[in-house]
């Protein structure tokens, strides 16, 4: 009999209080990042603890994750790299360079409009929008 680990409750949990924007923006993540720290007054930094890793095709992927604290709030940022050697961290948003998850307070409608509309702003972002979280496959890859 073989166990398996039911991953359904460990994401949907993790989930329960976030929001989470794709971006098509054609640039390197630290670029992207240093972009976003420069026109928002963010302070994004790659973090490794939290580097997702995949293995597919006997082979092994790795996803950058940077994060950001807002300061006075417990609403933290986090920029995953949706891509790695061709392959796809959300394979069923393989258009999308990057995933911008907020986690940790409420995300107001208001804030978030306001937040995509300063994103949009920056030079080399081409579109950012709003992915519902019933519709992300592959939730799983996302858990930190």
């Amino acid at each position: 009999m073989k166990l398996a680990i039911d991953n359904t409750l460990l994401a949907e949990d993790f989930f329960a209080d976030t929001r989470v924007l794709g971006i098509v923006a054609p640039l390197k993540d630290y670029r992207f990042c240093w972009v976003v720290n420069q026109a928002l007054g963010c302070d994004f930094r790659l973090n490794g603890d939290l580097e997702i890793q995949l293995a597919k095709k006997g082979r092994q992927y790795f996803f950058s994750i940077y994060d950001y604290n807002e300061p006075g709030s417990s609403l933290s940022n986090y920029i995953y790299s949706n891509q790695c050697n061709g392959e796809y961290l959300l394979p069923e948003y393989r258009h999308l360079d990057f995933l911008w998850l907020l986690k940790g307070d409420e995300v107001k409608d208001d804030y978030l409009s306001m937040l995509q509309q300063s994103i949009r702003g920056i030079p080399g972002v081409q579109l950012i929008t709003e992915l519902e979280k019933d519709k992300i496959r592959n939730k799983i890859h996302l858990v930190f």
